[in-house]
């Protein structure tokens, strides 16, 4: 099954840097790119999901290929409702790798036609985590050079002292 569509699922809690480059780099091989913000109320997130909606949606606002929507139900049923059959991910370590072949596997097992991708992040953003950037703004650390400025904004916001 050829898709011209590719779901890019995650919490975006909040979006980087990491992020919005694999989302570009998704934009020249996809048609179309769906972000896909994920409800995750077990990660208990720093922002709501229609804040984080808002700033993926601010931070990718250059790419005219790309929708930012929300869901709350199964990778697989969002991706249908799409109408794609492929989902990207991202793999900034090999600890990273078990987690994503053991996800693309039981999707693959649920919805056999869907396919999942992988990129690497730019070297320089590799370190990138969404979680290491709460940890420093937290702690009054400098998180300019790994969030879109709408994110660091908003941080800002949230931690006065950032």
């Amino acid at each position: 099954m050829r898709t011209h569509s590719v779901i890019y699922p995650g919490t975006f809690d909040p979006i980087t840097n990491g992020h919005v480059d694999l989302t570009e780099r998704a934009a020249r091989l996809f048609d179309r790119v769906v972000v896909a913000i994920a409800h995750s109320a077990k990660k208990a997130p720093m922002f709501s999901l229609e804040e984080r909606t808002e700033l993926c949606r601010a931070s990718l606002s250059h790419l005219d290929n790309v929708e930012v929507v929300s869901f709350n139900n199964l990778l697989i049923d969002f991706a249908k409702s799409q109408g794609a059959s492929c989902v990207l991910r991202g793999l900034r370590a090999v600890a990273d790798f078990e987690y994503e072949f053991q996800l693309a596997n039981m999707n693959r097992a649920m919805y056999p036609a869907f396919e999942s991708i992988f990129l690497t992040p730019s070297e320089h953003l590799a370190y990138i985590s969404s979680s290491l950037v709460r940890e420093i703004a937290a702690l009054d650390g400098d998180i300019s050079p790994f969030v879109p400025e709408p994110v660091n904004r908003a941080i800002r916001e949230r931690y006065p002292n950032t």
